[in-house]
């Protein structure tokens, strides 16, 4: 087999300007797959963190039919105080956890005594928020970073239309679950932007201001969110905890709380999806250019090697070892080309951080790009490649070792 790789890289040295094009072909597709494949990683978990770090957390936990009803904030589908320490309970027993945050949700009037409009607003516990959506205080563009009880945070969008500003005193006003209305006046105590855009209407207050404007007498939670300590077991977490939850059981017979991942509550979500499927094509391309060049290379290497390979035959030379050759060389002409392609990809990626290319998202400025090629990118991709090259000379090489000893050397 050693003498069989000698040959075939002797052969392949033969033409070396042919030789020399497709590895380039196969090394620049190789690295312009893995620079793809790092940079829009790098900008799809960039866009995760923010919007699982600033508004979401990595998953959540919501009593049953709550989600379905979601935009209507309804309090009749919030969780009981009994339900809420059942599930920090089991929360606990659940190592991978790192922190929590219990919300209060509901639809409420804004009015600042000039102008009224809409507001939705959350409730929050200060730390527990800021421990499970720890950029949550780089949203607050005006005022303290903090959520005090009697302040409250009103949405950029809100604000400038009603040219209210920090310090200002406001009122919120909601509808009981009961139906009856209640109303308090609040401090405006900051200025928060949406996350993706202009768009959000979305205000915060501390938990008890929330209990208090809802004339709630017992604790009750709309959400529960949650964030892990390594992203990447997310689905692992969320199925344990949907398992572990699943027993609780309603008057009914069905299960209370529902949880789910920032994948089923965020149309981001889909924007992802098409990172994903993007990339899926890129590599289709790259296994189409590897799988041409060297099909191409193969069959003019069989054409001008007729009497060569007629030559082995006549020698004695076995089928299968004609076969193992043409087969070894494309082999080689695959490992080359990933190789060199691994080595410009590592170099771009490090130029790339070292330039670290910024950009905007919605309302977020100033994000870095920070690609990386992890080992099993690199790995897979080259041995897709590989396989391609081999699977490519297969047709050429198993022509060459079925040609006629007398009619290759006849060839001219």
């Amino acid at each position: 087999m050693l003498k069989l790789f000698k040959i075939a890289v002797r052969n392949l040295s033969r033409y070396k300007r042919r030789t020399l094009l497709t590895s380039s072909l196969i090394a620049i597709g190789v690295m312009f797959v893995l620079v793809f494949i790092a940079a829009s990683g790098s900008f799809k978990y960039i866009m995760i963190g923010q919007i699982t770090d600033s508004m979401l957390g990595h998953l959540q936990v919501h009593k049953r039919g709550y989600v379905a009803s979601i935009d209507s904030l309804p309090l009749t589908l919030n969780l009981s105080a009994k339900a809420e320490e059942k599930l920090e309970k089991t929360m606990e027993e659940i190592p991978e956890i790192e922190a929590y945050s219990p919300r209060i949700k509901f639809g409420g009037m804004f009015s600042n005594f000039i102008e009224t409009t809409n507001i939705r607003v959350n409730g929050v516990d200060p730390e527990k928020e800021i421990a499970t959506v720890p950029l949550f205080l780089s949203r607050i563009k005006q005022g303290e970073k903090s959520i005090k009880e009697g302040d409250i945070l009103i949405p950029e969008l809100l604000a400038n239309g009603m040219k209210t500003k920090v310090g200002d005193t406001v009122v919120v006003i909601a509808t009981n679950r009961d139906g009856s209305v209640n109303g308090k006046k609040f401090v405006v105590g900051g200025i928060i932007e949406s996350v993706t855009g202009p768009g959000g209407r979305d205000g915060y207050m501390h938990i008890k201001d929330a209990m208090e404007v809802l004339r709630l007498e017992e604790r009750e939670i709309s959400e529960v969110a949650v964030r892990l300590k390594d992203f990447n077991k997310l689905n692992a977490v969320s199925n344990r905890l949907d398992e572990m939850l699943s027993s609780e059981l309603n008057k009914e017979g069905k299960p209370i709380f529902d949880v789910r991942t920032w994948e089923k509550l965020s149309p981001f979500y889909n924007v992802a999806r098409m990172i994903d499927i993007m990339t899926f094509f890129i590599k289709l391309m790259l296994i189409a250019i590897v799988l041409v060049s060297i099909m191409n290379v193969m069959i003019m290497a069989v054409f001008e090697r007729i009497r060569e390979i007629g030559t082995l035959s006549a020698i004695g030379t076995m089928p299968k070892k004609i076969l193992s050759l043409f087969l070894i060389e494309g082999f080689s002409l695959g490992v080359f080309g990933a190789v060199v392609g691994n080595i410009l990809a590592v170099v771009i990626v490090l130029l790339i951080n070292l330039v670290k290319i910024t950009f905007n998202f919605g309302r977020q400025s100033g994000l870095v790009l920070s690609p990386s090629l992890n080992t099993g990118d690199i790995l897979w991709i080259s041995a897709i490649v590989i396989v391609v090259s081999v699977a490519a000379a297969l047709q050429p090489a198993f022509k060459a070792s079925r040609m006629e000893p007398v009619e290759a050397l006849r060839h001219v």
